[in-house]
Formats: structure tokens, sequence, C-alpha cells
């Protein structure tokens, strides 16, 4: 078999945009952090930085914005990393010990500190002082600095749960695991050093300065935990445009912030009640509200120092695809990949849904308790009714999260769900073996049985947004006609962004023409996620697949 050649100017093209993203994560020495004065005042300063807007902390922030401000001071994102004292720390420091396999771990206090007493590095047991809490529920962890500014997350954490949800105990993450002072999941090493892994979305204004030539960090934060200008941006031009409103003058342009998160204004959600479902007002124009979002709440590798909101998500971050180690064949969540992915995959983004519309973003909870959140653009009637969910009003089952947003737990204790808000396709678990929504609760029955369930009560059954999972199944297989498919998925420009750039993305493995005539086109989409995954496919073939016609099929 011979395949078309990819003309010349394409493939470098296609070389050249590669280039450009090898550039921005520093392999060819182009991208470095910014050069940082010394703290003033506890807030580093950048010096090669192209916005002259400071930090200036959420309390400046609360002056003018007080609701916003009171309901963020009661919010995770308020307390998502704290110094260490009396009225952060949650765990029993009371000479608790915790054994885990061979390994006994004290837990205590001394002078005022908190001391761990476990292995360290060298696997021998010794005293570390926890320096800063992270996180506080359902778990809390602690950060202990072992030198060189190498800051590590202990893998032995606090349940902060009720005692009579199985909380109030110690525990470790890996539970059935043996993890030794020279695994990598040891907490002194790489996978747990919060310089490295974590603090870039527990902190504002994140600096890691991390040098390679000695091994070392001097990180800075402006504020420690997540305040207001982790997503409003840098505020001292606010701060200034609104003291000069306050004097009597009268600014006009921007309000001196970096982003706008606008595509909420001025629109409404309106139920049909001929459907049941509502349609918005006015299309989203932008992804602002979801990209800064997306910052800390998807699955990504940062290439790039000093994000600001209302900056191109991925001029600083690649985002994870629905790859088979993250997500089932069908998209939902496998791995801990922090709901954006999922999401970018649902019905509810394709018809304009954002973050806000279900969570109150200051505050962080949702707009209305329990299945109100829904019934926002769903008629109640309709959907929160026996006859569409089959199961009595105010059971587990009835709950509208329980079907469409079921959930997995991670780090043990922590249920999250998905949010891709799909129909439960048992049928699929009994074809491709992925999960559902049904099973997770009835676990005594089959898939079979939820699948005649289904069919039983809606005899012709939606098969739901998300139709990839065959093709992603037979590719994730390595059967090479899975390549037809996957072609098709990247051409149909109704499917999500990021199920046609999983697409290209399972292409670039399988190689071929279809993979080649698919990149080509994908090369001038809109979505960066597809133009990115396109890319991917000429970086994984052979220079004489790209520029010659007689190549093996």
């Amino acid at each position: 078999m011979k395949f078309r050649p990819i003309p010349v100017a394409i493939a470098l093209a296609a070389l050249a945009v590669l280039a450009l993203v090898l550039w921005r994560a520093g392999l060819f020495g182009g991208a470095t952090e910014p050069a940082v004065t010394e703290p003033t005042g506890g807030v580093p300063v950048p010096v090669a930085d192209a916005l002259p807007a400071g930090y200036v902390g959420s309390p400046a922030c609360g002056k003018c914005h007080a609701a916003e401000f009171e309901a963020w001071s009661g919010s995770q994102h308020a307390i998502a990393m704290q110094v260490a004292d009396e009225k952060t720390v949650l765990g029993d420091f009371n000479d608790a010990k915790f054994r885990h396999f061979d390994q006994t771990t004290t837990f205590s206090r001394r002078d005022g500190k908190f001391i761990v007493r476990t292995d360290g590095p060298d696997g021998k047991q010794a005293d570390f002082e926890v320096l800063h809490t992270f996180g506080v529920y359902p778990l809390q962890q602690y950060l202990i600095d072992i030198g060189r500014g190498h800051v590590q997350a202990l893998t032995i954490a606090w349940d902060t749960r009720p005692k009579a949800e199985g909380g109030q105990r110690w525990f470790h993450l890996y539970p059935t695991e043996r993890i030794g002072h020279d695994d990598e999941l040891h907490w002194t090493k790489r996978q747990q050093n919060w310089n490295f892994m974590c603090s870039d979305c527990h902190s504002t204004d994140l600096q890691k300065n991390y040098d390679a030539a000695g091994d070392t960090f001097a990180t800075r934060w402006s504020e420690i935990s997540v305040g207001c200008e982790a997503c409003h941006g840098p505020g001292s031009d606010h701060v200034a445009w609104a003291e000069a409103a306050a004097s009597g003058d009268k600014p006009t342009g921007p309000n001196g912030l970096s982003v706008s998160f606008a595509s909420r204004r001025h629109a409404a959600w309106k139920i049909d009640p001929a459907t049941g479902n509502a349609t918005r007002s006015k299309p989203r124009d932008s992804d602002a509200e979801i990209e800064v979002c997306a910052q800390c709440h998807s699955r990504r590798g940062q290439f790039s120092n000093g994000y600001r909101p209302g900056e191109e998500l991925m001029d600083h971050y690649l985002p994870a695809l629905l790859t088979a180690d993250l997500y089932y064949p069908d998209g939902q969540q496998r791995d801990e990949v922090y709901n954006w992915g999922s999401f970018l995959s649902s019905r509810m983004y394709s018809k304009g849904v954002t973050c806000g519309d279900c969570h109150e973003p200051h505050g962080g909870k949702l707009r209305a308790a329990g299945n109100g959140v829904c019934a926002q653009c769903h008629l109640a009637s309709k959907y929160d009714a026996p006859a569409h969910h089959f199961h009595e009003a105010g059971t587990p089952g009835a709950a509208c999260a329980s079907c469409h947003m079921a959930t997995t737990t991670y780090m043990v204790v922590d249920p999250r769900h998905d949010h891709s808000f799909r129909i439960p396709r048992p049928d699929l678990s009994t074809t491709l073996g992925v999960p559902n929504a049904c099973n997770k609760c009835h676990e005594d029955r089959t898939p079979a049985w939820a699948a005649a369930e289904i069919r039983r009560r809606y005899p012709n059954p939606k098969p739901g947004f998300q139709d990839f999972a065959e093709a992603f199944a037979a590719a994730d297989r390595g059967e090479p006609d899975a390549s037809i498919a996957l072609a098709q998925l990247v051409a149909n420009q109704d499917e999500s962004a990021i199920a046609r750039a999983s697409a290209l993305e399972r292409l670039a493995r399988l190689g071929g023409e279809n993979a080649f005539l698919s990149a080509e086109a994908a090369l001038k989409d809109a979505s960066p996620l597809v133009r990115h995954a396109a890319v991917g496919v000429f970086e994984n073939a052979p220079l004489d697949a790209l520029l010659h016609e007689d190549r093996p099929g």
C-alpha cells in the first residue's frame, strides 16, 4: 500500500509548531523563569515582567467586594495551604503512632512545633518539622522541608471526616503498597515534591524558582493560599482604578484586571417546557472563566512560568487528553484528572454551560442544594421524578448526580464526581468493560441486568453525547482498522474538541495515511488542543513517512 506524501510545506509547518512547543517547554533553552528580586514585604517582584500590575492580596479586594470576600473566606480555596499552628493543624500530634508495613511513624509536639518521626531520604528514622498544612477536607496533608528548598508532602495524611464516617484517623495514601525510601512514590522523592507537583495550584502568584545546577528551590508566592488574584489576576492596577473612581475621578478604559468574566453576564438559561431542557439566551463567547478554573482543575503539565488569568491556557500548560491511562474508552474518568477534561467532552459544555453556572465561584459551593442545581436548567417535574429515574424520591438513586455524575474515590477518602454528565450505558459495560453508574450502586447485579432494565424502561434509549467509545477501544487494542473511525471522528466538527484531539493522539500511535490526512487538516483547526494533537502525529512519524511516497503500509 502506498500513501500520498505529505507536502513538504505542511511537514515543515508541523515541525515548526513542534519546535515552538519545545521552545516554550525550555527544551531549546528558550523558556526560562523570570528573574526574581528579594521579596519586598513578603511579595516577590518579577524583574522582567510584561505586566506592570502587582499583587495586593485578598484583604485589599475585600475592602470593596465585601460579600465576595466573605464567601471566599469560608471556602477551601482560602485555606488550601496554611502555616502549621494550633489552629490550622487538624491531625492528632499527641504522640500518635501509625504503622504502615514495617515502618512506624510518630506524630508529636515539641516546643510549639509539630514533629513527625518517620523514615527519611536514607530510609532511617529521623525527626521532621511540619511547616505547612495542605488541604483541609476530606483529608489534610503536611509539608516538610528536607533541605535545599525541597518541600515534600507526607504520604501519611489525616482523615478530617467525622469519626462516624470513618474519619479522625491517620492513613497512608498508598495503603496496599510498601513504599521504601528508594521508591519514587516515597514522600521524600520527586512524585511527592510540593514545589514541582503541587505548589502551582495551592498558592497565588507561585514562582517555583528552581536552580538545576544546584538542584535547589527558592519557591515564593504572593499569597500562601488560593486568593482573589489567583482567578482575577494581579490587582494593583484595579485598586488604583477603583481609588481614582472613589476620589471623584471618572476613570475610562479597562478596570485594571487581566481577565473579564463576562461570558455569563446578561446571559440567562430558559427552560423549554416541551423538552424540559434549557437553552442559553446568547452563545458563550469566551472560555476565559473555564480556562481560569482549568489552570488547577485539569490534569496538565506546566511548561511556562508566570501564568496570568486571561492568558491562553495552552500558552503555559499542556492539558491531558482522553488517553487510555487516564480515561476509559467512553471518556469516563479512570485516574485523577480534576474534571476539566471530562467537562470538555460533555453536552453541557457544548451547549454553553460554564463552571459558574453550577458553582458559586467565590465560596465554591453549588448554586443550589441537591437536585436543585440541575433544576436550574432541567425541568424538575420531568426529570426530578420517579417516572424519569425510577427511584423513590429522596433516596440516593433519585439524585441526578448518582446517574449522570458517578463518583470515583481518589486519595483513599475523596470521592469526586465525573463531570462528563453522561447517560448511563451499562450496555457498554458488557461490550467494552467500562464502568456504569447503575452497577456502582447495584453491585449485586450484572451490567447485562442493568442494560435490560434500561431498555425495559426506555425501549429506544438515547446513546448519549459521547459516542467515541468503540473507536477509542479498538485503537487502544491496537486494531489497525480503528484508524478509519478515528479519522471520521477527527473530521466531525460536532464532536468535542478534546475527543477529536484524543482521536488524533491515537492516530499518532497507529500511523498510516488516515493519520497523516487527518493531521494535515487538523493543523488549521480552531482548537489549540486539536492543533497540538495534530503536531503529535507528525512528531511520532519517521521522516521518510513524511517526505517520501514509497513507504511501507
